[in-house]
């Protein structure tokens, strides 16, 4: 991903209210609002452009964290529209300062934002269909570069739907970690907003005792993380179906034991340090 200088405006002095974000040498603009700035939004001069969009917040019967994607030629009319929808929290919109984004443009740049959400599935998408377009080889790559962009922005606005659970490099193998418990064995490393566990790695198949008394969490977590495939039953063991994110290393490592681990001791290297000892270097 190429360097980039973000410059951040806030009309209000309060970073969780309304953001404009902009990137040097960039044609693109985000505008960012929470729900309780939707109508300042809705009266900016942006919001007569093109462009796509992203709403997020939870869904109302999981918990998960929930998004919609969409396009529109004129976005204040089509973000009106979504005010009856009553889980999102937040909505980011991208668009062409020089509004040199076509109908086509759009239509490519949501089916791609939908194409990368669904792969990366942090969030489950209010809608997995896009409308769509073909374009012309230079366009398409100028669209690449353009959703480049929006995947930087993002993160800064608070959305992590195009962000990788794990790094999109293959990791080195001094930075894997590997956990090990009751033959089964589980690899992952740190990210920037947690630890990820790697597709592939094992849990325990049954649950401590006394995870039921003193870490129900656990047993909450490996529930959804069955529900949703994401973890597996193979013979006497559960297997991770894709790479999982988790909030820290302890984290991963009680759902990993089947109950409660301290992560900076359960994770390993390949030379039997402890992260804690890592870390600690």
């Amino acid at each position: 991903m190429a360097s980039a200088t973000i410059k951040l405006f806030l009309p209000h002095g309060d970073p969780k209210r309304l953001r404009i974000a902009e990137i040097s040498n960039w044609s693109g603009k985000a505008v960012a609002a929470p729900r309780i700035d939707f109508e300042a939004l809705l009266e900016r001069e942006e919001m007569g452009h093109s462009g796509v969009y992203v709403l997020t917040g939870s869904d109302p019967e999981t918990g998960n964290p929930m998004a919609y994607v969409g396009e529109a030629e004129v976005l204040r009319d089509r973000l009106k529209s979504h005010k009856a929808k009553d889980f999102w929290v937040t909505a980011v919109a991208v668009l062409s300062k020089d509004e040199n984004l076509t109908k086509s443009h759009i239509r490519f740049l949501e089916g791609r934002l939908l194409e990368e959400a669904k792969a990366i599935g942090r969030f489950t998408l209010d809608n997995t269909t896009a409308s769509g377009s073909r374009l012309p080889e230079a366009d398409r790559h100028d669209m690449e570069e353009f959703l480049e962009r929006i995947r930087q922005l993002l993160p800064v606005l608070g959305s992590e739907l195009l962000t990788p659970v794990a790094s999109s490099h293959a990791p080195s193998a001094a930075s894997v970690l590997r956990a090990e418990i009751k033959g089964v064995s589980a690899t992952g490393q740190r990210t920037p907003t947690g630890f990820v566990v790697f597709k592939g790695s094992q849990a325990v198949l049954t649950p401590r005792p006394a995870a039921f008394q003193h870490v129900p969490f656990v047993l909450a977590k490996r529930e959804t993380l069955t529900k949703d495939g994401s973890l597996v039953q193979d013979g006497d063991r559960l297997v991770f179906t894709r790479d999982v994110e988790f909030s820290s290393p302890s984290a991963a490592a009680t759902v990993v034991h089947g109950g409660s681990a301290n992560g900076l001791i359960a994770w390993r290297d390949k030379a039997g340090r402890t992260l804690k000892e890592i870390e600690g270097e």
